[in-house]
């Protein structure tokens, strides 16, 4: 079967002020790197707004859709700001991953990636944060069990940052095994291992600055495999931040390519063994653009080899 790549152009039209590290750039380097790929290119449609329900109040929706100025910039937050494109960017993302879910629980594909910004893990229930609008990954978890009956859909975010969005969203559903790595101490302050989640189903894990794979590797195999075979997930989603690498800006954990190759390797075995190898994974951060193409190309040259 083929991995799908689903993006948008309106995903580029999201602009940021200059200097900001959620710029456009990001998204056109990933999508340039993945060029000439045998992947099944789809567009992202713009998001029903009852999918948007599924874990945000109807306010925070209309505050987010209708907020978007008419020109310049409007800021939301010291890190957040919204442009005249902002809004379809942010239907068209969040769209991507419920496509991404139908098609993989359809088996129209066997895995998919979301290439698309903004990003979604910070966005907390009624709170635009850390560059994010809407929770992508979440909606996307609430599609697959609400939409299409699964017992239980597992998230597993790699990014730097905590997944503080994420968590907040799925904090009271069981059926939702959240599970996030992250830098600590770091921004946004959360994801200390203490929180567990309204039904034990959040683990996180912590990773000291400075680390590297070696840490990154140990902790997974110690905790996260173990934690997803006893969950025993009909799906799991991936909040793909390539923000751990070592030439990123804006941490300090040490990561190489290979360590995003080798996580995504494991995630996509464990998949096979767990749930009839169906992933979806959805571009979060990394703010430096040569590593950022690079590790998002290692991440799908693996879910493409794990779908053929």
């Amino acid at each position: 079967m083929a991995t799908a790549l689903i993006t948008h152009a309106e995903c580029l039209e999201h602009v940021t002020p200059e200097g900001h590290p959620e710029r456009v750039a990001r998204l056109e380097h990933v999508l340039h790197r993945l060029q000439g790929l045998d992947l099944r290119r789809e567009t992202a449609p713009l998001v029903d707004m009852a999918h948007l329900a599924y874990v945000h109040p109807q306010a925070h929706i209309d505050a987010i859709v209708t907020g978007a100025p008419e020109d310049g910039y409007r800021q939301l937050d010291p890190d957040t700001w919204m442009s005249p494109g902002s809004v379809n960017a942010a239907l068209r993302a969040a769209g991507a991953v419920v496509k991404a879910v139908d098609m993989v629980l359809g088996g129209t594909v066997g895995n998919a990636f979301c290439a698309i910004r903004p990003p979604g893990h910070h966005a907390e229930t009624a709170t635009p944060m850390g560059f994010c609008l809407f929770g992508n990954a979440a909606i996307g978890a609430k599609h697959a069990l609400e939409a299409h009956g699964l017992s239980r859909v597992a998230v597993v975010d790699f990014d730097v940052h905590h997944g503080n969005g994420t968590q907040d969203l799925l904090w009271n559903e069981a059926r939702a095994l959240t599970v996030t790595s992250q830098q600590m101490p770091l921004w946004p302050g959360t994801g200390d291992p203490s929180e567990r989640g309204a039904h034990d189903n959040v683990l996180n894990i912590a990773l000291p600055p400075r680390s590297g794979g070696a840490e990154m590797r140990a902790a997974y195999e110690a905790q996260v495999f173990p934690r997803l075979r006893d969950f025993k997930p009909d799906l799991i989603l991936i909040s793909a931040g390539f923000d751990a690498h070592q030439d990123d800006p804006l941490a300090e954990l040490q990561w190489s390519t290979e360590d995003f190759r080798w996580l995504t390797q494991q995630l996509c075995a464990l998949a096979a063994e767990l749930c009839q190898g169906r992933v979806v994974s959805t571009l979060e951060g990394g703010y430096d653009l040569t590593s950022l193409a690079e590790s998002a190309r290692a991440h799908v040259d693996v879910l493409m080899e794990a779908a053929s």
